[in-house]
């Protein structure tokens, strides 16, 4: 299935093809848009030559980073998320060898493949939870008890970017955000 997140069907075609890049951008998806966000891996793509984890690990991390922040950025905060990006790189290859898909195809569970992501540099409980319907709805990846573990996210609608597959959707879950947050202000 392919993914239709960015706008931008090259962008997305990466996060199709790398399960690292997927990865990659729902990391790089905090305080910046989520379509800018998960453009960020066709940006490293595109100057760096790879979004290999083996590769993006061994790289020179001042010159990783300074990739990074070349207008325009990877992220707002290119600096900080260069370097979460080498740790996470890193990670990938020390524990699943640079397969990425192993922390999904290898958990026994939801349960389990929450701890896995909980691991991970930049994953909190909801970002986890999010990453996990979006494998659930978009690349058909339902390990057992995935419904129960990620909750709302679970449900139809537009929560989150799992639910991100046009232009449309995307100002349905931009608009479901902007009702959460002045909810929860008033609140």
């Amino acid at each position: 299935m392919a993914i239709h997140i960015t706008g931008d069907d090259a962008a997305d075609q990466i996060l199709t093809d790398s399960h690292f890049a997927l990865l990659v951008g729902m990391m790089l998806d905090q305080q910046y848009p989520m379509e800018h966000a998960f453009r960020g891996p066709a940006k490293v793509l595109e100057r760096f030559g790879s979004v290999e984890p083996e590769a993006i690990s061994a790289a020179d991390p001042k010159e990783f980073a300074a990739l990074c922040a070349t207008p325009p950025a990877v992220h707002r905060f290119p600096g900080s998320m260069s370097s979460r990006m080498q740790e996470l790189a890193a990670l990938i290859c020390g524990q699943y060898d640079g397969r990425t898909e192993r922390l999904w195809t290898e958990a026994a569970d939801a349960k389990d493949l929450m701890s896995r992501l909980l691991d991970l540099p930049g994953f909190g409980k909801q970002k986890a939870r999010i990453f996990i319907a979006l494998l659930a709805k978009q690349l058909d990846v339902r390990p057992a008890g995935w419904e129960e573990v990620v909750g709302d996210y679970a449900l139809d609608g537009y929560r989150s970017v799992a639910d991100v597959v046009d232009p449309e959707s995307l100002q349905k879950v931009r608009d479901h955000k902007k009702q959460q947050k002045a909810a929860a202000k008033a609140g």
